[in-house]
């Protein structure tokens, strides 16, 4: 049986079939060749509301706080994320993996901190409490499985929520992410790639 080829691609860590938007919100890892983590995401803004402008803004660096009332908090924050997967499928990329997105903050992950220094970070388009779409599940474990192909610390085992990793500070992406689908996905997807 021919083994299926991932949509996507990596060239000098930027996904081929992602949009392209290099935020200014990433610095160089420590050590390039630590990448041993992926983590799972979820941000909606304002709260809720899907399909505006305002994530890439944020991680663009150029959100207007006062767009929105709920904005005031976020003028200033420099945050970014490898990669935000919108509703529909569609897949952003802001920085390339081999750079350090700056997605987890304070955090811890089997004993070691500074989750940013060792993982990367996609962002789903959601909340903790509405379901993700087949869309987003379908591309992330696409994505998923063309990294656990190339970083080879990096496994199925290895890939936890932003809540996991920061649990009293974060609950995202939260109960409406269903993980036994999604490994589903990877473990299919990772079986059959010829990354």
């Amino acid at each position: 049986m021919a083994k299926q080829k991932s949509e996507s691609m990596l060239n000098n860590g930027w996904l081929t079939d992602a949009v392209q938007r290099p935020s200014p919100h990433a610095d160089e890892r420590p050590d390039p060749h630590d990448i041993s983590l992926l983590v799972v995401h979820g941000i909606s803004l304002p709260a809720g509301e899907f399909g505006g402008p305002y994530v890439d803004d944020l991680f663009m660096g150029t959100l207007d706080p006062q767009a929105h009332p709920d904005f005031a908090p976020l003028a200033g924050l420099r945050v970014s994320a490898h990669c935000f997967i919108r509703r529909d499928g569609e897949l952003v990329q802001y920085v390339p993996f081999h750079r350090r997105a700056w997605h987890a903050g304070r955090s811890h992950y089997c004993g070691r901190r500074r989750c940013n220094d060792f993982s990367i970070g996609i962002e789903l388009e959601g909340t903790d409490h509405t379901p993700y779409t087949e869309a987003q599940y379908q591309r992330l474990a696409d994505v998923a499985a063309l990294l656990i192909q190339h970083y080879p610390a990096l496994t199925r085992h290895r890939i936890v929520g932003h809540q996991h990793i920061a649990p009293v500070r974060k609950t995202d992406p939260g109960p409406a992410f269903e993980w036994a689908h999604f490994y589903h996905l990877v473990n299919k997807k990772v079986a059959s790639c010829t990354c």
